[in-house]
């Protein structure tokens, strides 16, 4: 479940990074940017945990 939330997450910042880039607004691109960056460290906190 908690995997799921990770993608969901990731696919968001991806998706405001593309629609960022296409407004040419730099604030949205780092919010998405942002997003997926504490997505993946969560993920990872979370597999390692997990062990």
């Amino acid at each position: 479940m908690k995997y799921l939330l990770v993608l969901v997450a990731v696919a968001l910042g991806v998706a405001g990074v593309v629609l960022g880039e296409a407004d040419d607004s730099p604030g949205l691109q780092l919010l998405g940017v942002v997003l997926v960056v504490g997505a993946i460290a969560f993920g990872v906190r979370t597999a390692r945990r997990g062990r």
